[in-house]
């Protein structure tokens, strides 16, 4: 008996479809996430060493408690916008911008408020900011 030899094919593995699926689901997971870059920092405030100041006998003097609340000069304003804050200031100025402007918040006022109150001065022309702080003990 005189067997035929057949000829055996050789058993190969395509991986190109393989590999373009991991592309795809690569490209697709790429565009589909969203990328934030979140901060969390504790910062505390530090405390002022120099010596205190002589305040001056006028000057407009913006204090803001911990609710957000304003007063300029010892007089309380009703509500948070800056709007009601320039006029406050306008009134106790008097249109005089060469008045020291004093900003003195509490330690647990968020940032929002002293930045408005700020705001609201270099809208009216203030130049001669101060923030205060507490001396250190």
């Amino acid at each position: 008996m005189n067997f035929k030899r057949q000829n055996k094919e050789e058993l190969n593995l395509n991986l190109t479809p393989l590999i373009d699926i991991v592309f795809l689901l690569l490209i697709f997971f790429m565009v589909s996430t969203t990328f934030t870059k979140e901060n969390h920092l504790a910062i505390n405030l530090p405390e002022a060493d120099g010596e205190v100041a002589q305040a001056p006998d006028t000057m407009v003097e913006v204090l803001i408690d911990n609710q957000g609340m304003y007063s300029v000069n010892g007089q309380a304003l009703i509500g948070q916008k800056i709007i009601v804050l320039k006029q406050a200031i306008e009134k106790v100025s008097a249109g005089d911008r060469s008045l020291p402007f004093i900003i003195t918040a509490d330690a647990a006022t968020p940032h929002e408020f002293v930045v408005r109150a700020m705001d609201a001065a270099g809208q009216l022309g203030f130049s001669r900011l101060s923030i205060t702080s507490k001396q250190a003990k």
